[in-house]
């Protein structure tokens, strides 16, 4: 369950009433009467952990060089874990998503990962004992060597992997991790590819005993997840109002006079129409991604 930061706290109008732990709560309840565990993915962290638009960031991941950004990611986890403790329905905390792209000097913020890492892990350890800490790879998850063993008896190391060849030489990395140290890795993320690359890459993980979680579950007239909802009528236009130019305040005032030929109350309308058309009841399945990744569907999908 990826989540913002900010709707935790009041750094900005998000969060200005704190109502992030009330829509926690809701879907963990959910979650609960269902029978189905959930993680806890800090997605956009206080700084950004990535520098790009997964953390709606200032375009710089100042979360591994700024002390009080880290203490603030401690003071939220720590909080977050202490309102979860006893709650059997979280499995764990994910501290972080793909932290530390290729885009900056990478070689001088990996070193900064596993002691942030150590500092949040040790937070949350001060209220709550029972959770497992997912732990992610540098450069989008997929950079492993940043880690020394393990510091924690109950940590879960997890990568992404998208868009790469579906072979051994891809994993072997993470294998060898898992069979030096003996703790579980999990593939946290993947998918957004062609049903036949998801076949064998799901079953390239199954072969290896790879735990894994393949990324999103719906889309908008998309077939790259197992879930599907329809596109509403002129979305066209919609794009091409949230794609106008907006290099100046004059330009901007346009807007609201519909130079791109939509008017403020039919964006509403379609955004209105979206959380419709996206609601469980109004999606239908894709059943060549379902089959890749070996679900089987009940004859109402079907």
């Amino acid at each position: 369950m990826p989540f913002d930061y900010r709707l935790l706290t009041h750094d900005d109008f998000l969060g200005r009433d704190i109502h992030g732990y009330r829509y926690l709560d809701k879907a963990i309840e959910w979650c609960e009467k269902y029978n189905i565990y959930v993680l806890l993915d800090m997605h956009a962290a206080p700084g950004g952990q990535t520098g790009v638009n997964i953390d709606n960031s200032d375009g710089y991941p100042w979360l591994m060089v700024d002390e009080g950004m880290k203490q603030q990611a401690c003071d939220i986890w720590k909080e977050i874990a202490k309102r979860y403790s006893t709650n059997t329905t979280i499995i764990g905390y994910n501290l972080l998503n793909e932290p530390i792209p290729q885009y900056f000097d990478k070689d001088s913020l990996k070193p900064c990962l596993e002691p942030l890492y150590k500092r949040i892990t040790k937070a949350i350890r001060q209220v709550d004992k029972n959770h497992i800490v997912f732990l992610g790879g540098a450069v989008w998850e997929t950079d492993f060597s940043v880690f020394s063993e393990p510091f924690d008896d109950k940590l879960v190391y997890t990568f992404h992997k998208y868009w790469m060849p579906p072979e051994q030489m891809e994993i072997q990395e993470y294998v060898d991790f898992r069979d030096k140290f003996n703790v579980p890795i999990l593939m946290g993320e993947s998918g957004e590819n062609e049903d036949e690359w998801v076949k064998n890459f799901r079953k390239l993980l199954d072969k290896n005993g790879i735990h894994w979680t393949f990324w999103p579950y719906k889309k908008m007239d998309n077939t790259r997840g197992p879930m599907n909802f329809n596109k509403p009528g002129d979305y066209e236009k919609f794009i091409t109002y949230t794609e106008s130019d907006r290099s100046t305040f004059k330009k901007i005032r346009l807007l609201k006079d519909s130079i791109a030929g939509i008017q403020p109350e039919e964006v509403k309308g379609l955004l209105n129409q979206i959380v419709e058309n996206s609601k469980f009841e109004n999606c239908f399945p894709n059943k060549g991604y379902c089959d890749a990744l070996g679900l089987e569907l009940s004859k109402k999908a079907n």
